[in-house]
């Protein structure tokens, strides 16, 4: 078998010297560029540079290297082709069997603040995405690296079989087609969103995004309908895409998008405290002392509504807490941990779905951590972007507008409220109570309604809305709605204010004697 010949050149150096060492004693010949050839000499490693291989010194910078016919001949020449052996005979060039190329950090240089245009274009690489889709092109004959995580399975291989399989080789070209897409893309997004004056615009002029499949699903929101789920290519600390499932059935699109919404509810408290969540909306949430006792509150909220939905809480699970919830049908629990006798419990139920996602190193008091910064929503032949809802809100926030000041505790079960308020789906309705909800109102076209059938659920639940703290996720347009959470039992109110009747609805509360407080923003969810 003839030698054959790896090309190294890397930006991110991490393993790189030991992969090549491993090369060199599979007696694999080393060629190389600048800062790498340097790096694999200085460990005593025989090394051609390539402007020696190419005969044509390096030019412009370094901007002109590998960009010669002897690499990309080397490299795209199929070795199953008589005319393309004979063209390199021909031309005394060497085929290149291995490349393991990293491409120059732009993604992270723009990152940095204060990145300069002229930063950012040194940091677009062009030799190294040339050579990728040469090689990933001809990958039934070169081996294309563009990660470190590939070394290894490339090295047991050559190891043992003396080449690389094909499979490898096409998987490792397919990774590299999509790095080159994801390069590409970082690339356009941050041109496209330079201004003139400098400044780096939100939404760049055309948008490039880049996920990556976790799983098929069985089937979308309904089984006629074909889904898969896909997660960012960096995935956040503290998010849904970096759960852990420990045990049960296959999750469904549902129980994603349900499990979303309870996670990124859940995760908004500094408390210890539960959600519970039905078609997307919350059903139940408390805060307590212990995991255990802020489920049992949670549960009052809506017992009918929680059975058969998702679960989460932002603190351990213990036996405790496991005992209580296995009582009930569940699809999906989620925690930052399970104790072994939890697990022991949920054992017994197999198709419970338990996942653990691990909270931002941050602190649970980090409100944005592990959040998307951008939200997204299909509509016809286009998509709509904002930035997400990921304002928190604070005591020093809000603005009395009521003769009746709220006091200390009424103030903390606002709070709760409105947290609870920005993941219901509008038109929102919140009344809570001692840190826990009492009744939920969730996607109606009238306030007045949300207003209802949330007093409608407290008392179908049995509890009392008797001085109770109530939000109201936009403002109240009329009095009319202020008066059915009055006469259903609320004291205090909040709310975002903002109506052109504002002065009528603040009059109507000083009528009715309660607190009310203005958020002074708004928490549409559609």
């Amino acid at each position: 078998m003839p030698q054959l010949t790896a090309l190294i050149s890397v930006s991110d150096k991490t393993g790189i010297v030991e992969f090549a060492q491993a090369l060199h004693h599979l007696k694999v010949r080393l060629l190389s560029t600048g800062g790498t050839a340097k790096l694999l000499a200085d460990a005593g490693l025989p090394v051609t540079e390539v402007a020696d291989h190419t005969g044509f010194p390096e030019m412009l910078d370094g901007r002109v290297k590998t960009l010669h016919p002897t690499i990309h001949g080397g490299l795209l020449a199929r070795r199953d082709l008589p005319e393309h052996m004979a063209a390199l005979q021909a031309h005394g060039i060497t085929t290149i069997d291995i490349l393991a190329v990293n491409l120059y950090p732009f993604e992270a240089t723009v990152a940095k603040p204060g990145c300069t245009l002229e930063d950012a274009i040194e940091n677009i690489d062009i030799g190294g995405p040339a050579m990728v889709r040469s090689a990933a092109k001809n990958w039934g004959d070169v081996t294309v690296l563009t990660d470190s995580s590939q070394y290894a399975q490339v090295l047991d291989e050559l190891g043992a079989e003396g080449r690389t399989s094909d499979k490898t080789r096409f998987a490792c070209a397919v990774a590299a087609f999509n790095r080159i897409a994801q390069y590409d893309a970082a690339i356009s997004n941050y041109l496209s969103a330079r201004q003139d004056d400098g400044s780096i615009a939100a939404f760049p002029a055309q948008m490039n995004s880049s996920f990556i499949k976790v799983q098929d699903l069985r089937y979308g929101e309904n089984p006629h309908q074909s889904a898969a789920f896909y997660r960012d290519l960096h995935p956040a600390p503290g998010s849904l895409a970096t759960a852990r499932q420990l045990q049960g059935k296959e999750l469904s699109y549902n129980n994603i998008a349900d499990a979303d919404a309870a996670w990124e509810c859940v995760k908004s408290f500094s408390s210890t405290a539960c959600v519970i969540v039905k078609h997307a909306n919350p059903c139940g949430v408390a805060i307590a002392p212990d995991v255990a006792s802020a489920y049992a509150k949670a549960l009052k909220t809506d017992p009918t509504s929680a059975f058969g939905g998702i679960i989460a809480f932002n603190r351990p699970v213990d036996a405790a807490a496991a005992q209580l919830v296995a009582k009930q049908f569940v699809e999906v629990l989620m925690a930052p941990a399970f104790s072994d006798e939890a697990r022991a419990i949920f054992a017994a139920k197999a198709n419970v779905r338990l996942l653990e996602i691990q909270l931002p190193s941050e602190g649970l008091t980090a409100f944005s951590q592990g959040r998307n910064a951008v939200d997204s929503k299909r509509v016809g032949s286009g998509i709509l972007l904002q930035t997400a809802d990921n304002h928190f809100l604070k005591a020093e926030d809000l603005k009395v507008v009521t003769a009746r000041q709220p006091s200390q505790q009424q103030l903390q079960d606002l709070l709760f409220a409105w947290t609870v308020a920005q993941y219901v789906k509008s038109n929102a309705i919140v009344f809570c109570a001692d840190g826990m909800t009492l009744g939920v109102g969730a996607g109606q076209m009238s306030r007045i309604d949300s207003a209802r059938i949330a007093s409608i659920k407290a008392e179908n639940a049995g509890l009392t809305l008797k001085g109770s703290a109530v939000a109201s996720d936009a403002f109240f347009p009329f009095r009319d709605g202020l008066d059915v959470v009055v006469d259903a039992g609320a004291s205090c109110v909040i709310q975002p204010g903002g109506s052109m009747r504002d002065e009528e609805v603040i009059a109507a509360a000083n009528e009715r004697g309660i607190a009310m407080v203005f958020s002074g923003i708004r928490h549409f969810r559609h």
